[in-house]
């Protein structure tokens, strides 16, 4: 697909918190056309008002069938279905990228439904690594992506060219690495890096035993360390099912860690305690 991005027209399907920030972010790099669709109505009209995009659906058949671009924002649970129902009825040469923040059981739920397209869609399986903890249109904001990271799969055979303009896409976004991974490598390390982070702010938050008003009495620490507690509950226990056997293992590897600090606790083991400490120091000061 030779065409520049002030040329292309891209379809975003799901214009909530992530779907916005791409529509307001594509709009400010100079994307020509920009549709939206959605199943909330009143959705569509705060994003044409917003001006992020120039026209909005409530069925997709329409415009992904003049779409360079399609941008799949969708629960994982719903993207199968939209890709079933709608399959036919994208542009030839069309690529088709998604954001769900799981790979493996997509990939393969997709498989068979790709397989019968005949090559007439190039879906490139992408996760960008940016998102607020609040959902919906109103908290649509393309800052976010700024510095931020993003990932490709590498499981499926794209064309050259257009992993090289959506590429250009991204970084023009605002992100400031693409990494490419397997499916595989992919669930495992977002596992770590954001599945396990969101239990442990909700295993925090939830462990408040109420016996103080805790609001008079937190830090800057508690605030870093539970801002991603306010979960969108559908979302997260789709991630979270979608990818247990990789989180379970996680989450008792972070256990191990935490009984290090609990057994040197109770053994009154300071030189334990600084060490992990300073492991932890010399760690975090690696990462930007």
């Amino acid at each position: 697909m030779k065409k520049g991005i002030d040329e292309l027209v891209i379809s975003i399907i799901g214009i909530g918190v992530v779907g916005g920030a791409f529509a307001e972010g594509l709009r400010r790099i100079g994307v020509s056309k920009i549709y939206g669709v959605d199943i909330d109505p009143k959705t569509l009209e705060k994003a044409r008002a917003m001006g992020i995009i120039d026209e909005g659906f409530l069925d997709a058949k329409i415009p992904i069938s003049t779409s360079d671009i399609v941008i799949i924002s969708l629960y994982p649970n719903l993207l199968k279905k939209f890709m079933q129902d709608n399959i036919d009825f994208f542009k030839n040469g069309c690529i088709v990228t998604d954001a769900v923040g799981i790979k493996s059981k997509i990939i393969e739920e997709l498989k068979p439904i790709l397989d019968k397209s005949k090559n007439k869609i190039d879906f490139i399986f992408g996760h960008p690594m940016a998102g607020r903890e609040k959902r919906g249109i109103d908290f649509a904001d393309s800052k976010v992506f700024q510095n931020a990271n993003y990932i490709l799969i590498n499981d499926i055979k794209n064309k050259n060219e257009n992993l090289e303009l959506f590429e250009n896409i991204i970084y023009k976004l605002g992100f400031k690495n693409i990494n490419y991974l397997t499916k595989e490598e992919h669930d495992e390390i977002i596992a770590f890096t954001s599945q396990l982070t969101h239990a442990i702010a909700v295993a925090l938050m939830n462990s408040d035993n109420d016996k103080y008003d805790t609001n008079k009495y937190i830090g800057d620490s508690f605030r870093d360390l539970t801002r991603i507690a306010k979960i969108n509950e559908d979302l997260w226990s789709e991630l979270f099912l979608g990818n247990k056997d990789n989180l379970l293992k996680m989450i008792e590897q972070f256990e191990k860690k935490l009984e290090v600090i609990k057994d040197s606790l109770k053994n009154e083991n300071i030189e334990t305690l600084k060490q992990e400490f300073i492991i932890s120091s010399k760690r975090r000061e690696k990462i930007n």
